[in-house]
Formats: C-alpha cells, sequence, structure tokens
C-alpha cells in the first residue's frame, strides 16, 4: 500500500466532514462523488441543489445524493450563523447588514459551519484564487494555540527511496508566508512536524536548510536559521530537528557526517525547512521536475481546523487526495 493508499484508508476509518464550497463546480462535484463511492470522508457541497443535481446527471454521478447539500441563500441557520459572525467581528466593526451578505459567499459559510462544528475541515480552490480561500479561516477558525503564521507543506514522493523515510520527504514553507521571521520559521517547523506525523504517519527528523552548514558561512540570513532552530526546540522539547544544515548535508549521510559530524539528522532528514517562500517554492518544483517526483499538497497547516486550498489547475484526483489528507488532519486535531 502506497503512501496516498494509506492517507486514504485512515480517512475512511475516521469518518470526518469535509464541506466543499465549490459545490457546484465541474472536477470538484465529480471527486465528491468519488468520495461519497469510496467511503472516505462524509461530504457537504454548497450551492443549489437544482444546479448540483444537474452537474451530477451530466457526468452520470451516482452518489451525489448520499452527500448534505446547502444552498448558501437559504438554509435554517442563516440568522445563527449571522449572529455568530457579528460576535466574533464586532470589534472590527462588522454590522450585521454585511454578515448578511457574506455569509451568501460559500466561502464564508463552509468556514462558519467548522466554527460552528457543522463541519470538520474545508478543501476549495478550484475555482478561487488562495487569497479568498484562506480569508475567511484567518478571520473566524484562525490560528492554532502557539502558532500565528500558516504555511504550506509538500509531501514530495520520489522514486529513489533512498532519501528522506522510503523515498517520501515533507518541504515547507512552499506555498504561504514569503519571508518568515526566525519565530515564524520556527513555528513552521514545529507545525510541519505534526503534519508529518498526521499525515505521512513517521516521525519527523528535520532539517533547517540554508546556505551554511554549523558556521561554514556567517550572515544575517544564517543566523534566522540558527535562531529559528533554537526557538522550535525551546516549541517542542521531543522535537528531532537540527540546523543550520545545506541541503545536501541534510540529505546525504557522507556529507553529513563529514559537514555536521554528531548530528542525528544531518544525512539522514526526512522533513526539510526552507528560509523563505522563494527557496521553498523553487525546490520543490525542481524536485518534482527534475526528479519525476509526485508533489502532494499544499497542506496548509497552523490553522485551528483543517481549510486547504486546491491549484485552479488541479485534476479530479488530486480534489479526492486532498479530501483524504483534510479528513486525516481533522482526525487528529
Amino acid at each position: 500500500m502506497n503512501l496516498l493508499e494509506k492517507i486514504r484508508e485512515q480517512a475512511k476509518a475516521i469518518n470526518q466532514r469535509i464541506v466543499l464550497p465549490e459545490g457546484t463546480e465541474e472536477r470538484t462535484i465529480q471527486a465528491a462523488d468519488q468520495v461519497i463511492n469510496e467511503g472516505i470522508a462524509r461530504i457537504i457541497l454548497l450551492g443549489s441543489r437544482e444546479d448540483i443535481m444537474k452537474e451530477a446527471k451530466k457526468h452520470n454521478l451516482k452518489h451525489i445524493e448520499q452527500a448534505s447539500i446547502v444552498d448558501p441563500n437559504q438554509h435554517d441557520k442563516i440568522d445563527h450563523y449571522i449572529h455568530m459572525m457579528v460576535e466574533l467581528r464586532k470589534h472590527k466593526g462588522l454590522t450585521r447588514d454585511e454578515a448578511s451578505q457574506l455569509i451568501r459567499d460559500p466561502l464564508y459559510l463552509g468556514t462558519l459551519m467548522i466554527k460552528n462544528g457543522d463541519a470538520d475541515g474545508e478543501v476549495a480552490g478550484a475555482r478561487n484564487a488562495t487569497g479568498d480561500v484562506l480569508r475567511p479561516g484567518f478571520q473566524y477558525v484562525k490560528t492554532l494555540p502557539g502558532i500565528t503564521v500558516v504555511s504550506g507543506a509538500f509531501i514530495m514522493i520520489m522514486k529513489d527511496k533512498e532519501f528522506g523515510n522510503d523515498g517520501i520527504m515533507i518541504f515547507a514553507d512552499c506555498a504561504v508566508h514569503p519571508d518568515p521571521t526566525e519565530s515564524e520559521l520556527a513555528e513552521i517547523a514545529v507545525a510541519t512536524a505534526k503534519t508529518t506525523k498526521a499525515i505521512a504517519g513517521f516521525e519527523p527528523r528535520i532539517a533547517m536548510l540554508s546556505f551554511s552548514t554549523k558556521g561554514s558561512a556567517k550572515h544575517e540570513m544564517v543566523d534566522k536559521v540558527i535562531n529559528a532552530t533554537r526557538i522550535a526546540k525551546e516549541m517542542a522539547p521531543d522535537l528531532k530537528i537540527d540546523g543550520e544544515l545545506q541541503a545536501d548535508a541534510a540529505i546525504i549521510e557522507s556529507i553529513g557526517r563529514n559537514k555536521a559530524p554528531g548530528s542525528e539528522i544531518a544525512g539522514n532528514a526526512n522533513v526539510l525547512i526552507f528560509p523563505s517562500l522563494d527557496t521553498g517554492n523553487i525546490a520543490y518544483k525542481l524536485v518534482q521536475r527534475l526528479a519525476y517526483a509526485e508533489a502532494v499538497g499544499p497542506v496548509l497547516q497552523g490553522m485551528a481546523a483543517p481549510i486547504n486550498d486546491l491549484s485552479r489547475g488541479c485534476s479530479v484526483s488530486d480534489i479526492v487526495n486532498l479530501i483524504a489528507i483534510t479528513a486525516n488532519q481533522a482526525g487528529n486535531k
């Protein structure tokens, strides 16, 4: 059983409720049908029942009737959610009239359903930009205690089993935060450790990457990684983490022994934390294309409940995988 199959099987066992705000989007509804058929999660589709069933008929989908369908414009909890929104955002000046409009936006409705305990996680982004998907989450679900930054991890599944955990590595942050401070970088490392355990199912060995290994270069960018490593250790004393390490020292055993003797991470890392979004995004795309690796994600981490963002170029399979990942995050919250 490969990792993605394992993730789907784990999702089946925990039976989470995943809301799909883009309930009438073509790929989303096909993915929902597959998820229901396989028992990966309980699905909540947001949209007009008429439009959803029309789309289901168009694609000859047999299982959509088993989804919960909520029309953002008319359902029995509109007033309750409006009241919640006003109470949670009145310090920002949100009025009832403004909340009455926002709650009809499926992205806001999905978030409020999670906040109210009516759903366990959300997957969106097939037709909406990342900022639009995340904004309601930042406003209403917010971040985990002790975490101030949201980041994006990729599960990298490589053909060469020599690297990481039998060819599987976790890269972060590759999707969200352009230039984290040292404390934010430490939070990203701690959050990625939790993602690794919850989704990949193995113990993280974290390398904090830099262009320097153990003082081989002096620069404020190196200092940021050194300090972030120290802060991460203070946040999670049991974490297996080391830095600063160059990429080759992190993943090649002979180089790790030479450049960082005595390190339990050097040459043996299965989680790579990049010092900036530039480096993380470039690295995952290069590995994906040059090493023909499968890049699964981004898996958003740091939120108090899982809200995950799709690429607008996603496939049906991508959506199914991210629903299964979101269900695993929700079950391990």
